[in-house]
C-alpha cells in the first residue's frame, strides 16, 4: 500500500508535530498533504519546518492563504494527492499503530473501495472533557455495533431505528483514490458542521466500504478547548439549523440519483424540515410548522412532528 495523507491545519500549533510524527510512523505513507487553512498562529511555519525535514511531505494553502474550511481543505487535499489510496487526519488528533492492520489485508480483495475502524477521545484538557462529555454523554469508542460491507453499510447507517450505529471517522477511512476520482464525491464547503457525515454517507451508498477494525480503536482523537463540535450545545437553535443543512444536503443529493430508495429520500426530507422547525423559537416555529405540514401532511403522521415542536434552548 501506498498511502496519501491530507491533514487539514487551522490554528493547530500545539498538536501538528504529534500529529504527523504519528503517520509517519507507518512505512506505507509516502505522501503527506499539510493544507493550511489560513491560520493565524505558527501552523504553517511549522509545517513549512516540517516539510524541509521530510521528503514526503508536502505544503499547501488556499489562494491568498485564504481561511476556507475543512471541506474545502480536505478537497484540496484530494485533488493534490498522487498515491494509491487516501486517507484523513485532523491536526489535533493523531493514529495508534494498528491503523492499517485491517486494511492491508482486506484490500487484497479489489472490489473493496474503503475500509474504516473505531477511534478513541484523548482528554487534554478539564474544560474540553467537560464539554465532550455533556455533548456525546460518554467517551467510549467511537464506532460501529456489527460488521458490514457493501450496500448494506449505507442502509445501516441511515435506517430508523438504527442498530449498527452512525458513528464512523473520516480519520479512520482509508479510500482507493480511483474510488472518488469523480469530482462529485468530494466535501460539501457549504457545510461546517456534520460535513464528514455527510460525505460518509454519499460515500457508502456509491462505493464498497467494509468495516476493519471495530473494537478496538485505530486512532485517537483529543478534546481540548478548541474542538469546534462540543461548542454547539445539543438541542440547540444553532445545533438543529446545521442538522438542517445536513439532512437538506443530503435530500437535494438523492433528488439527484437515480434509483434512489424512495423511502429513504422521504426519510432525508422529513429530518431536513424538522430540525429547520426545531430551529426557531416562540410564533416563527409554528408558523413554519403550519406552513410545512400544509405542504407535506407526512409530518403530522410521524414521529418528526414531536422533534420539530420540541423545545431547545436557541443559540
Amino acid at each position: 500500500m501506498n498511502i496519501s495523507v491530507i491533514i487539514p491545519v487551522y490554528n493547530a500549533e500545539k498538536y501538528i508535530n504529534k500529529a504527523v510524527a504519528s503517520v509517519l510512523q507507518f512505512q506505507e505513507v509516502t505522501e503527506v498533504l499539510l493544507i493550511d487553512d489560513g491560520s493565524k498562529d505558527k501552523s504553517l511555519e511549522i509545517c513549512s519546518s516540517l516539510s524541509q525535514n521530510h521528503p514526503e511531505i508536502k505544503v499547501l494553502t488556499h489562494s491568498n492563504n485564504q481561511n476556507r474550511g475543512v471541506s474545502a481543505s480536505r478537497n484540496l487535499g484530494i485533488e493534490n494527492a498522487t498515491q494509491e489510496f487516501i486517507t484523513f487526519l485532523d491536526a489535533d488528533d493523531y493514529w495508534l499503530p494498528n491503523r492499517f492492520d485491517a486494511e492491508r489485508e482486506i484490500f487484497k480483495d479489489p472490489k473493496i473501495d474503503g475500509v474504516f475502524g473505531a477511534l478513541s477521545t484523548e482528554f487534554i484538557s478539564e474544560q474540553g472533557k467537560a464539554e465532550y462529555l455533556n455533548k456525546f454523554g460518554n467517551h467510549g469508542l467511537t464506532t460501529v455495533n456489527f460488521a458490514a460491507e457493501g450496500k448494506e453499510i449505507f442502509h445501516n447507517l441511515v435506517a430508523e431505528p438504527n442498530t449498527f450505529g452512525s458513528s464512523f471517522s473520516l480519520i479512520a477511512l482509508t479510500i482507493r483514490k480511483t474510488a472518488i476520482s469523480n469530482p462529485t464525491l468530494r466535501l460539501s464547503p457549504q457545510l461546517s458542521i456534520g460535513e464528514d457525515k455527510e460525505f460518509i454517507i454519499r460515500l457508502a451508498y456509491n462505493k464498497h466500504l467494509k468495516t476493519g477494525i471495530i473494537d478496538t480503536p485505530v486512532a485517537n482523537r483529543t478534546a481540548h478547548d478548541s474542538n469546534s463540535i462540543t461548542k454547539i450545545p445539543n438541542y440547540s437553535g444553532n445545533a438543529f439549523n446545521h442538522q438542517a443543512m445536513l439532512y437538506k444536503s443530503l435530500y437535494l443529493w438523492a433528488n439527484n440519483e437515480k434509483n434512489f430508495p424512495l423511502q429513504t429520500k422521504k426519510l432525508f426530507k422529513l429530518k431536513y424540515l424538522s430540525a429547520r422547525i426545531a430551529s426557531k423559537t416562540g410564533i416563527k416555529k409554528y408558523m413554519l410548522f403550519a406552513g410545512y405540514t400544509l405542504i407535506n401532511p407526512i409530518l403530522l403522521k410521524t414521529r418528526y412532528r414531536y422533534f420539530a415542536l420540541k423545545h431547545n434552548k436557541h443559540l
